[in-house]
């Protein structure tokens, strides 16, 4: 068994050997760009496609409406008092599937100005990354405030723009996820309030009947979710969110 191993392992190692004798990587993709062609090797291709998937979390942070949500859903597990229900799991599912239902407009327009033109080889890569960039800026300057971008363009030390649309992407993102904290924390603050009065109530009765060693969270926290159940609370949740976002 050993001696078998030996030789798989003599044998992987003789392969790249091989394919560097013969004279380098495979060609798959040729990329014509203004009369000239450009061929990209498998090799080359996986790690563009590796880099751009290790970059995806981070532009679902930075770019979305994702973040928004899941600070409000956590707030609002925070306010009623669950500390792990709905667990992790099930707030990141509600804030993806929200998520694209926000982004679903943008998503639309990226496919019918970027995606489908490169598909059908009218433009090219760079060509389609610029106008996949443009609903997305829009959407990303609908949601970002003034004094964000201000604030980012004097860390930056860049010029002012005369126009939105010249804010460069290094100043935008950071801009854009400051402001969606921000508005987060509004709608998060909103939420609390009704759930933090009934802790108060239920805090001030157990006071009153000598109950001090009772802790006030046991008796509110049945009290917090009858509320939440009777004013269709997800329902009003999601809704609030979706319509918090203005359209690009």
């Amino acid at each position: 068994m050993r001696c078998l191993r030996v030789v798989v392992l003599l044998f992987m190692l003789w392969l790249p050997v091989t394919a560097f004798a013969q004279g380098a990587g495979i060609e798959a993709i040729t990329i014509q760009s203004a009369g000239q062609g450009e061929t990209w090797s498998v090799s080359l291709q996986i790690l563009a496609v590796m880099t751009a998937l290790t970059l995806l979390p981070a532009a679902l942070l930075m770019m979305t409406a994702f973040t928004r949500i899941i600070v409000v859903l956590a707030i609002l597990r925070q306010a009623i008092g669950t500390t792990n229900t709905p667990s992790n799991q099930i707030l990141i599912g509600l804030a993806l599937f929200l998520t694209v239902y926000v982004m679903s407009p943008v998503l639309t327009r990226i496919n019918q100005v970027a995606l489908q033109p490169y598909l059908d080889e009218q433009v090219g890569a760079v060509q389609a990354l610029r106008a996949a960039a443009a609903p997305l800026r829009a959407f990303m300057l609908a949601q970002t405030r003034e004094k964000d971008i201000g604030l980012f363009l004097n860390i930056a030390d860049a010029p002012p723009v005369e126009r939105p649309q010249d804010v460069p992407f290094s100043v935008l993102v950071p801009a854009f996820m400051t402001s969606e904290l921000e508005t987060a924390f509004q709608i998060g603050f909103i939420v609390f309030l009704p759930f933090l009065i009934i802790d108060l109530v239920v805090a001030s009765t157990l006071m009153s009947m000598g109950m001090l060693m009772l802790s006030p969270m046991l008796i509110s926290l049945p009290f917090k979710i009858m509320l939440f159940v009777l004013v269709d609370g997800w329902a009003l949740i999601m809704g609030t969110l979706a319509g918090s976002f203005y359209p690009g």
